[in-house]
């Protein structure tokens, strides 16, 4: 096979699934609606939603699991072989399944069925087959309509278990927001990792203060903000009025571009006519992920830090993120 026959290969497979997520998002519908608010009702009972499936579905169904339990909406996976032996005592009445099988007729999952009946649960089936016995057997049925297979002979498990995946996220998102989830929520199921120090640190956190605190009054020179920098190893000097509000600030850049754009006594020239006025600036209760997206958002390298009467209060340099392992 040559590397051209690889790599057309490797695109219609691309292709395929691609074709298969539009046709999946076409398909879906009011039942979709119905679905969320079962789940809905399930979790706001003190239920759970539990996701099973065999095979390849199982590995997809652990990870619409995790998504959702880490959106806030509980759920756990559930190996169908190993609920048949024991574990279907993690499954109660008020809970939810969600029974995944493209086929429809995966043995280990519709066996399963009658048993969840019994402890009382309703049954979501995710499926390919309307006419399936996973369909006949559930309370709702919620289609997976994506074409054929990737795979040239349309049966290893590719395109389906693409549009389930996405299909589930979908599920996830959408009880999200119906939930009213919020990052503060996100932050509390993500404490390691970097996912974690940005949600649950705030600005107050990683500010600078005191003496890496560079600030300066009006009536200061270009010097004096050099002078000011330098002993705080700051990248900029902030610009205050009497009162403490922030008027100004004045960047390591700002200096660069002024000596070589300028002539005369640039150290000598008020900070007030050189310096950049109304700054973006953070408030004090913000959280971490926030100041990425601010200097993001606005190319900046650095960020003043003021309280709810636009007093300055710190700075936030972008060098310092990697350290606190933020970036």
């Amino acid at each position: 096979m040559t590397h051209e026959e690889m790599l057309a290969r490797a695109h219609e497979v691309i292709a395929a699934e691609i074709d298969g997520l539009r046709r999946a998002d076409a398909a879906i519908d009011g039942t979709f609606c119905q679905i969320v608010e079962a789940m809905l009702a399930a979790l706001q009972a003190g239920g759970k939603i539990v996701v099973t499936g065999i095979g390849k579905n199982i590995h997809v169904g652990e990870k619409i699991a995790a998504t959702m339990a880490s959106t806030g909406s509980t759920a756990m996976l559930l190996n169908p072989v190993q609920a048949m032996h024991g574990d279907l005592g993690m499954v109660t009445p008020r809970d939810i399944v969600l029974a995944i099988s493209y086929s429809g007729e995966s043995d280990e999952v519709i066996r399963l069925i009658p048993s969840l009946r019994r402890i009382g649960v309703k049954v979501i089936g995710m499926t390919g087959k309307a006419d399936s016995s996973l369909a006949r057997n559930s309370d709702w049925v919620y289609l997976i309509d994506c074409g054929r297979e990737a795979c040239p002979f349309n049966m290893a498990p590719t395109t389906s278990t693409t549009a389930t995946l996405a299909l589930g996220d979908a599920l996830a998102m959408v009880l999200l927001a119906a939930r009213g989830f919020r990052k503060e929520n996100f932050a509390l199921l993500h404490p390691a990792g970097a996912i974690g120090r940005a949600l649950l640190f705030r600005v107050s956190d990683i500010m600078r203060t005191g003496d890496r605190l560079a600030a300066l009054a009006e009536d200061a020179t270009v010097r004096d903000a050099v002078v000011a920098m330098t002993s705080a190893k700051a990248g900029c000097a902030c610009v205050t009025a009497p009162d403490g509000k922030l008027l100004g600030i004045f960047t390591d850049g700002d200096l660069r571009r002024l000596l070589s754009d300028a002539s005369g006594d640039v150290m000598g020239r008020p900070i007030a006519e050189v310096m950049i006025r109304k700054p973006v600036s953070i408030p004090l209760g913000a959280l971490a992920v926030e100041v990425l997206n601010v200097f993001e958002n606005h190319k900046v390298d650095d960020l003043p830090v003021v309280d709810g009467e636009g007093r300055l209060v710190g700075t936030v340099d972008i060098q310092d993120l990697p350290r606190m392992k933020i970036l």
